[in-house]
């Protein structure tokens, strides 16, 4: 929630009977729905929502248990746990009201209009959240925009993000989608849009909104109050709708088209092999933009998002610099490496022609193969005539130079004569599955395109390339939470600089930067100009502090605005020089970030350099210092406070007096992970997350608080049987004193695993129990001795069972204690050939 609300104001809001069995004027500012997602239980407003899978009531007392105590609910208390039994609820307070999700959208309304910036709310068929995502890429550098996360557009999705708008955003970007008549009525007092962006119109939903006419009339009712609507008026049935609705006659339309006169009429669309130039005319001007993507659907949406920013007063030339470096939104269609030299794609989500259509554009700008084959499962609650439909659908196979179909299900199969290209059909995907060989497919690239019933990816398991079995599964989630954690303890205003250097302490890099992005936290910071020049080539915006300049990478600092730690006089001087050198394209002032030494002894300027430095700053107007900050050595550890104050005197002497010297403000920070809990009262401007931020808590209590974010995991290989005597593995090393059991695992200190672990110092988990590695880690194998304590103890162990390395089971600070390091080690010591895996959960 962007605003703290008290819960007897909620009660008004929602137009509930409150029973507080607390404190009415108790303060909420966190909303949940789901009780995994707990993280903050004493600012918790817990929304009870009844759906056809779940009852959120079922989980208050358990919500109780861990500290909840303000609820929404439609049925009064008392509670009993889930479980049954045990005692209900005590001193909470309970706000009373017939329908949970109404609440939910009656204060989401109410939040809306506390608000009065600029709201984008965009709804279509297709593209809405790629549109969002764009626009959000375009303009974040100049405002701060608060956005729907991911394709929260539901009945639900739609309120919980409207909740975020802060009085520190002055833009918003929503998407709002519907399934059913009459939703959208709902989500219009939510967004209550003053631009309204119409993408276009489809065949999604069609069992439920039969005709173009309807579908358009039920989305647009999302525009009824607003102020500006942007749409396509090549789509003829939403341009009708739109000219015919009495309710948009004071709407200022602004419209793009191909075809006919239009605000931004587009003249040519030219396409490279990766990329696409998109010629048009606007207010009587000539103007072009170049985008990294070839399909339809990539230039449509671009389009869009070009028009918004024509219209709200963007400089041309910067729309056109920042659309050559959009990047791909991470949707649901994946990219594998498939068997036998295949490219396997995998949209298995949704299916329409519509989508169809777009993953056909998607699989046509892979170009490691000329054979395209399309494996397309029945096309479920279309609306259509079926024999019109598969007619259509070969057309557009046709068109798409599609050279094979393999169609799976009773009805693309009764209408197979519809097709006109190579052919095969089957009638269930088992059956796809019993009779084809897999070596049929080689050296093609492969479009699996299925309704959910199919099961489609047991296909896709079978197809694609089976790569390193070991990987680093990345909890985003947890990720969140853990940022949430320290926000938590901070002032209001202090800002946060997150730790993205050695590739996010080996969690990934633009990944793990595009979630802080979104999360709006303040900086970046690098180890080195190289990281922070791929955040920047993927899309990362944010402010980035590279920590380590290397004085051949001061030209690149200046070409992607990054901005250098200066530590001496030396690499002062190093900038200096590159303004110089570089003062017809850089961004000018440049700026840096002053690091002071005051007892960690490593790089920084000391005392009595304090006067040289500032002498020398304000002489190069080309310079601004953006921050003064230093590295405490032993935030953590209470045997080293009296030297850790002394750090923290030291520094707001020192900086102070910079800044003094200077005129004008510069942000001052000190604090590490450890510090932001341990020294609340020295947050100053800004904090730096390091370690916090991927779960590594500096004591046993905060650990407690933080979530793990990375799981190392890998599978059985092999089970072996060993006799007595026996040895395993290099040097003979691993000696057998009974008949044993190992399994052997594709992890070796390659990957990461040190050779510290062997011989026992190590284990892993495999079922929930803890098994010691055997004998010498290898380079690319690790073995482990599943026999157990006795005989009864074996567990049943079998080639393909998943290994966890580290993780929940088995703590990164416990793997840690066995190594005799710390956890930044082991995170960053991760081969880059361990394969990332990002996932929510």
């Amino acid at each position: 929630m962007g605003t703290d609300y008290s819960i007897s104001a909620i009660a008004g809001i929602v137009k509930g009977v409150l029973f507080p069995g607390n404190d009415g004027s108790f303060v909420v500012n966190e909303l949940l729905i789901d009780s995994r997602r707990l993280s903050h239980p004493e600012k918790t407003l817990f929304v009870a929502l009844i759906t056809s899978r779940n009852d959120g009531h079922n989980y208050i007392s358990e919500l109780y248990r861990k500290g909840v105590r303000n609820f929404i609910v439609s049925e009064p208390p008392p509670y009993s746990p889930r479980s049954g039994g045990g005692a209900g609820v005590g001193a909470a307070n309970f706000v009373v009201v017939p329908d949970t999700l109404a609440a939910l959208q009656a204060l989401a309304a109410f939040h809306r209009n506390q608000f009065n910036i600029p709201v984008i709310g965009i709804t279509g068929s297709n593209g809405k959240t790629i549109v969002k995502e764009w626009l959000f890429q375009l303009m974040n550098a100049d405002r701060r925009i608060v956005r729907s996360p991911k394709s929260f557009n539901s009945q639900i999705g739609v309120p919980l993000s409207v909740m975020q708008i802060s009085n520190d955003d002055d833009l918003a970007l929503f998407e709002a989608g519907i399934s059913e008549p009459g939703e959208m009525q709902h989500l219009e007092p939510i967004i209550r849009p003053t631009i309204g962006i119409f993408t276009n119109i489809g065949h999604a939903h069609d069992e439920n909104l039969s005709t173009f006419q309807q579908k358009a009339e039920e989305k647009l009712e999302l525009f009824r109050h607003s102020q500006t609507l942007f749409y396509c008026r090549d789509y003829k049935e939403i341009h009708e709708e739109i000219t015919n609705a009495s309710y948009l006659n004071e709407t200022n339309k602004v419209t793009w088209s191909r075809v006919d006169p239009a605000d931004l009429f587009i003249t040519e669309i030219g396409k490279d092999p990766d990329r696409s130039t998109i010629s048009a005319i606007y207010r009587e001007r000539q103007i072009s933009i170049i985008i990294p993507f070839i399909d339809e659907a990539s230039i449509e949406n671009a389009i869009h998002c070009w028009i918004v920013m024509l219209h709200m007063e963007f400089d041309q030339e910067i729309i056109a610099s920042r659309m050559m470096n959009l990047g791909p939104i991470a949707m649901r269609l994946e990219l594998k490496e498939g068997i036998n030299n295949c490219s396997l794609i995998n949209d298995s989500y949704s299916l329409d022609i519509n989508s169809l259509s777009i993953a056909l554009d998607f699989l046509n700008q892979q170009k490691q193969h000329k054979r395209k084959t399309v494996i397309l499962s029945d096309i479920l609650q279309s609306g259509r005539d079926q024999s019109e439909l598969y007619a259509d659908v070969n057309q557009l196979l046709v068109n798409k130079g599609i050279g094979k179909i393999i169609g799976i299900g009773k009805e693309i199969t009764r209408q197979g004569d519809k097709f006109t290209i190579e052919k095969t059909f089957f009638r269930s995907t088992d059956d796809f599955l019993s009779r084809v060989p897999l070596s049929s497919f080689r050296d093609e690239s492969i479009l699996l395109k299925g309704a959910r019933i199919f099961e489609f990816e047991k296909i896709s398991s079978v197809l694609q390339q089976k790569v390193h079995e070991t990987v680093l599964e990345i909890n985003l989630d947890a990720l969140v939470h853990n940022i949430n954690y320290y926000k938590s303890k901070l002032n209001p205003g202090t800002r946060i600089m997150a730790m993205v250097k050695a590739f996010s302490y080996g969690s990934g890099s633009f990944e793990i930067a595009n979630l802080l992005q979104f999360r709006n936290v303040d900086y970046l910071a690098v180890a080195y100009a190289d990281e922070g020049v791929e955040l920047r080539k993927s899309g990362i915006a944010l402010p980035i502090m590279v920590m380590n300049p290397e004085e051949q990478s001061f030209g690149l600092l200046l070409k992607y605005n990054l901005e250098p730690e200066i530590y001496n006089l030396r690499t002062l001087g190093i900038v200096e020089n590159t303004i110089s050198i570089n003062k017809g394209s850089a961004k000018f002032p440049v700026k840096v970030h002053i690091k002071l030494d005051t007892g960690m002894h490593r790089l920084g300027f000391e005392r009595e350099d304090i006067d040289s430095l500032v002498l020398q700053i304000k002489a190069s107007p080309e310079i601004h210092v953006q921050s003064v900050f230093s590295h405490l050595a032993a935030s953590e550890d209470p045997l080293h406070d009296e030297f850790t104050r002394h750090q923290i005197d030291l520094f707001r002497e020192m900086s102070e007096l910079i800044g003094s010297e200077l005129g004008y403000p510069v942000l001052r920070h000190i604090l590490n992970s450890a510090g932001i809990s341990r020294f609340p009262g020295d947050q100053m401007d800004m904090v730096r997350l390091g370690i916090g931020l991927y779960g590594v808590g500096f004591d046993k209590e905060e650990q407690e608080r933080l979530r793990n974010v990375s799981t190392l995991k890998s599978t059985v290989s092999q089970v072996k049987y060993i006799k007595e005597n026996e040895t395993v593995g290099y040097n003979r090393a691993g000696k057998l004193s009974r008949d044993t059991v190992i399994a052997i695992v594709p992890i070796g200190y390659a990957d990461g695993l040190n050779r510290k672990l062997s011989n026992g110092t190590g284990r892993v988990f495999i079922h929930g129990k803890p098994f010691p590695i055997i004998g010498n880690i290898c380079m690319d194998f690790c073995m482990v001795d599943i026999t157990g304590i006795s005989e009864k103890a074996v567990v049943d162990v079998r080639e393909g069972d998943e290994v966890i390395i580290f993780g929940d089971e088995n703590p990164l600070t416990l793997l840690a204690d066995d190594l005799g390091t710390i956890p930044y080690e082991i995170l960053t010591s991760l081969s880059r050939r361990v394969k990332r895996v990002y996932y929510h959960e």
